[in-house]
């Protein structure tokens, strides 16, 4: 995915503010052997950008001032209730060295499950990103699950999932390994059902003596 960008040279909150109200959104470009470049990107064309999955987990192409680098998006800041991004910043990458990065998890055939299919369970996803490691040309977009095996009242774990070659997932933690998704039957029809005739039972007591 490709960006257009340019330099900018003065800094500041005033500055940044004016920028703002031409339409324009400040950030940053940083790491690498070189020093952190101030540019400045069109409003509209980054909040459009930013709305797209890929944009967040994949290398991108800035082009500044005609020069194409290639970088990751890591951080950006919205108003707290306008539209408006405020500022952004990108890291270059290095193609040799591996990288960290988040990438979305896109969940198939749950409706196929023998959890859904034949026990009507509900699937849940505790997690729906997961942290890994790769090069950078080995950056996936997005990672598959495929829940069509899923049975209900058993679990899939980071360590089931099939990652694309070179890419390898980070798990915090000794030992850890986490729930991708898990499958439960739906409860408390039993208490529902109960629950009437345990509220009626008052009524059928026999009336005291006067």
């Amino acid at each position: 995915m490709k960006i257009t960008a340019t330099t900018r040279t003065l800094q500041g909150t005033g500055a940044s503010r004016r920028m703002r109200n031409t339409g324009k959104t400040p950030g940053i470009l940083y790491g690498g052997t070189v020093k952190p470049t101030m540019i400045e990107l069109e409003h509209n064309a980054l909040f459009h950008a930013l709305e797209k999955e890929n944009f967040h987990a994949s290398i991108l192409e800035i082009e500044i001032d005609g020069k194409t680098e290639k970088a990751l998006l890591r951080d950006y800041q919205m108003h707290p209730f306008k539209p408006l991004v405020l500022h952004i910043d990108f890291q270059r990458v290095d193609p040799n060295q591996p990288i960290h990065m988040k990438v979305p998890l896109h969940f198939v055939g749950a409706e196929n499950s023998p959890a859904v299919k034949l026990s009507k369970g509900i699937v849940n996803h505790p997690i729906n990103e997961l942290l890994v490691s790769c090069l950078p040309a080995d950056l996936p977009e997005s990672i598959t699950v495929d829940l069509s095996g899923l049975v209900a009242g058993k679990s899939l774990h980071i360590s089931d999932l099939v990652l694309p070659k070179g890419v390898s997932a980070v798990i915090r933690g000794t030992g850890s390994d986490p729930v991708v998704a898990s499958a439960v039957l739906p409860g408390g029809k039993k208490e529902e059902e109960e629950t009437p005739a345990a509220a009626a039972a008052p009524a059928a007591a026999p009336a005291a003596k006067k």
